[in-house]
């Protein structure tokens, strides 16, 4: 099993790259740009899917993230692409993966005592 730890970085990687992606534009530029829409959505289905590789110790270990929206988002984003709200995605790219992104650097450094390159 590939350690945990990647996957970890993984959702640190994904979210930089999303920072990376949105920094200076505005949610109507994102929504009438393919390549910067797909690129997003591609970074949060691997959130969803590093998530989804963790160990149930440790998402019980960190309940106070909300592993299950994450997983959820991430196989609702893959099978049922047309039907995503555009909004909710913008929201979650700006609001919620950056919280993400602090509470997984707490976990390398709690729990594996690393710290996360920024």
């Amino acid at each position: 099993m590939r350690d945990e730890r990647l996957y970890l970085d993984d959702i640190l990687e994904a979210a930089a790259s999303i920072d990376r992606t949105l920094r200076g534009i505005t949610e109507e530029e994102w929504v009438e740009n393919e390549i910067y829409r797909d690129a997003v959505l591609y970074r949060l289905v691997i959130i969803g899917e590093a998530a989804a590789r963790l160990s149930d110790e440790l998402r019980n270990r960190h309940s106070d993230i909300v592993w299950r929206d994450i997983i959820g988002f991430r196989n609702f984003a893959v099978h049922h692409y047309f039907g995503l709200n555009l909004d909710v995605v913008w929201y979650t790219a700006r609001h919620d993966v950056p919280l993400l992104a602090l509470q997984i650097a707490q976990i390398l450094r709690d729990d594996f005592n690393e710290l996360p390159y920024d």
